[in-house]
């Protein structure tokens, strides 16, 4: 008598697989299309270059200046810790739901706590160069 398990293995890997198919088949056509649209644009489009063409302009028009802005380096410090804790967040949802799974409560809880840990680092480092303190 042939077991079980082993037919159901081949079966439920062969659905698993075929999942993947339909992702690398949608895969392979958005691809395909983005490249079809992209070469028709470029057969397509005129090709006329002329000196005003070639020109630099910015919002149509032309620049006057140097074409170096200065920018505070503190409102992207600031965008990088907002992504930082926003990784965060999106962290401790699923956590969430594993820590109420049985046999999962006391692995999951020193992970989080190790990942808070290093985010709590962060932050006090952050505070100690004086990055959170707004000029």
């Amino acid at each position: 008598m042939p077991e079980p398990t082993v037919v159901t293995t081949t079966v439920v890997a062969a659905d698993y697989f075929q999942s993947y198919s339909v992702v690398g088949l949608l895969t392979a056509v958005g691809v395909l299309f983005v490249a079809v649209a992209f070469g028709a644009g470029r057969l397509l489009r005129p090709v006329v270059p002329t000196p005003e063409k070639l020109l630099t302009y910015e919002c149509g028009v032309d620049p006057v200046g140097e074409g170096w802005a200065h920018t505070q380096v503190r409102y992207y410090v600031y965008a990088f810790l907002y992504v930082i804790f926003a990784v965060d967040s999106i962290f401790l949802f699923p956590w969430a739901t594993v820590f109420a799974a049985p046999g999962y409560g006391a692995a999951t809880l020193v992970e989080m706590f190790i990942f808070l840990g290093f985010l709590a680092v962060g932050l006090l480092y952050a505070y100690k160069k004086g990055v959170l303190a707004w000029t």
